[in-house]
């Protein structure tokens, strides 16, 4: 665990260091849990979502797109549930101050014995070699089992107590386990109370008239009032979606782990209508569909995880999260749910506006039930981040051993497809570059460099997970050719100018990877 700790703070010093995430408002000392994108995290990210909107939009005749108001009528929020029951479960350590989400700590709880689990099975690895079964000696090896026993206990107290609302149970779960502060190392806590996660302000022109009301903590909420303006304007037949990538806000007390949990953030949601009745088979449905986007981008398979919830939310009939392995364990990056007609039915309610879909097929009115898929955008991109972050040991000068620092990115989302160098400064050589640039700008984010050594400038290119580096040489203003560096593999090959442009757009093309995920 150390040691993914320490890889952790070394990727949130990879990112500020070359453009990728701010802190922000640093010149003033920084905003807690408010960060800024440089100039290569918003290219990432800009990726990320054009991969998530294509899939979604592109690929679905079904699903179209909806770009709704941050600011919304308050009774929305009413009608949602959000002003009741938007809580988290937060705890005080007397000594440190310092405030915590109870059901956080008993997470890390499980986590670290997990941890532990896989620890005995890396020394255990090491101790049988090629003979060694994984599977047998997690079922069989006494340390083990007493860990997956412990666990099964606690998540059994843990799930109920969720399910309850039951807060002294959760504090009793802390204190059964002697979970303690992290900046104190004491044990001295508060009773557990709940906190309402909405950010409110005013809108109006004069004090007495202003109204109160919310910055949305979801985006779902837009799409259900528009359901119907949507549905009738688009003439859409069930099933069908209704897609929005957009900025979300949540007072969050224990914002933490650099981008993983901020107060402001964005989402990429769709919210799937279906039939009542159908809602379980089109719930499996995106389930799948989900998780094969994720493994499309080719990060490793084991990466990934299904993890079901322990308590449903309000609206929920089902609902699990996809986690993706981080430098700090397993996280959610993406939830499925099953909201079954909640959200339309609460609004029909409180709107007094119909809010029905008439099935032609059935001859019949009912409320939709419907499928989300939420993911955040952020906790996406800190993912691939993470997932391609490699320190790789290799021969340098002098047969001497040096380290290289390398964003393995999956090509398609790469913020630069390709860096352009100049091997000199001189003899024409930056100019047989530039033209080079100026031929494939228009279709791939293209870098060129003229500054340091070759070796610099490779290493350069590796940290901010460039695919692709072009050397210009004297022999380019020969023949015509040019030297194409892999980042991946560091191997080059001497190709023909003209041919760039077919070898680069082979791997940085999303469609490629959109034809993995139909």
């Amino acid at each position: 665990m150390a040691q993914q700790a320490d890889v952790f703070k070394k990727l949130v010093a990879h990112c500020k260091e070359y453009g990728f995430v701010f802190q922000s408002s640093e010149i003033y000392d920084g905003l807690a849990a408010a960060y800024d994108y440089g100039q290569y995290g918003v290219e990432l990210k800009n990726n990320i979502k054009k991969y998530w909107w294509d899939s979604m939009v592109l690929l679905h005749e079904n699903v179209v797109g909806l770009d709704s108001a941050i600011f919304m009528h308050p009774t929305v929020w009413k009608a949602s549930g959000h002003v009741d029951a938007f809580n988290d479960p937060l705890i005080d350590n007397k000594d440190s101050k310092k405030r915590y989400r109870a059901d956080v700590l008993i997470e890390d709880l499980i986590q670290k014995i997990e941890g532990k689990i896989e620890k005995e099975v890396t020394k255990a690895k090491k101790r049988f070699g090629d003979a060694f079964d994984e599977a047998q000696f997690k079922e069989t090896n006494p340390g083990v089992l007493a860990n997956k026993k412990k666990i099964e206990v606690i998540h059994s107290r843990f799930a109920k107590a969720l399910n309850d609302n039951d807060l002294e149970e959760l504090r009793q779960i802390i204190i059964d386990y002697e979970i303690a502060c992290p900046i104190s190392g004491t044990k001295n806590w508060t009773d557990v109370r709940q906190f309402n996660l909405m950010f409110s302000t005013e809108i109006g022109s004069t004090a007495d008239g202003a109204q109160t009301i919310y910055l949305r903590p979801e985006t779902a909420q837009g799409i259900f009032v528009n359901y119907l303006n949507v549905q009738k304007s688009g003439r859409m037949k069930l099933p069908f979606g209704i897609a929005q990538i957009g900025k979300a806000f949540r007072n969050e007390i224990v914002a933490r782990q650099f981008i993983f949990r901020m107060r402001e953030f964005e989402q990429m949601e769709m919210q799937f209508f279906v039939r009542p009745g159908e809602d379980q088979k089109w719930f499996e449905y995106w389930k799948e569909k989900r998780m094969l986007w994720h493994k499309a981008l080719g990060m490793g398979d084991d990466s990934y995880r299904f993890h079901d919830h322990d308590k449903l939310a309000h609206y929920a009939n089902a609902a699990t999260d996809i986690e993706f392995k981080m430098p700090f364990g397993f996280k959610e990056v993406e939830g499925i749910h099953s909201r079954t007609d909640f959200d339309l039915s609460s609004h029909q309610e409180y709107s007094g506006k119909k809010l029905q879909y008439f099935d032609p097929e059935l001859n019949k009115n009912y409320v939709p039930y419907v499928i989300e898929t939420s993911i955040g955008v952020d906790r996406m991109f800190l993912s691939v981040l993470a997932g391609a972050y490699n320190e790789e040991e290799i021969e340098g000068k002098d047969g001497k051993k040096d380290t290289r620092i390398v964003l393995n990115l999956p090509p398609v989302l790469a913020p630069v497809k390709l860096a352009v160098l100049p091997l000199v400064k001189k003899d024409g050589l930056p100019e047989l570059a530039r033209s080079i640039v100026n031929t494939l700008k228009f279709d791939f984010n293209c870098q060129y460099d003229e500054k340091d050594s070759i070796g610099k400038r490779y290493r350069r290119q590796d940290a901010i997970g460039t695919p692709y580096c072009i050397t210009i040489d004297h022999q380019s203003l020969e023949d015509n050719t040019v030297t194409i560096r892999y980042r991946d593999t560091m191997k080059q090959d001497r190709v023909k100018i003209e041919e760039l442009h077919g070898i680069i757009a082979d791997k940085v093309n999303l469609r490629e990877v959109l034809k993995k995920v139909v």
